[in-house]
């Protein structure tokens, strides 16, 4: 049992990290100006991060509910996101 726990815990130490370099390659390919060339330095940095950190965004805004069920709006939903994600 031991055996097993570990090949797995040794596998998907190799496939999560493919996992999030495949995402990291999507964003890089998607790190182009409006005039469609691509981007440079801290831009091109600034486009991946926000590339790689819209999912969790998208996953916090859908639990952005008040306790009847109904969608939070301004302030209070600014707030449940920021909690959600982790206070950055």
């Amino acid at each position: 049992m031991k055996k097993i726990i570990i090949a797995l815990s040794i596998a998907l130490s190799f496939a999560l990290p493919t996992y999030a370099f495949a995402d990291q390659a999507a964003c890089e390919a998607k790190a182009v100006s409006k005039e469609g060339k691509p981007l440079y330095g801290a831009a091109k940095d600034a486009s991946i991060k926000k590339c790689m950190g819209g999912a969790k965004t998208d996953d916090c805004e859908a639990k952005a509910v008040s306790k009847d069920g109904k969608p939070l709006y301004g302030a209070a939903k600014t707030a449940s996101i920021k909690k959600c994600e982790g206070g950055k």
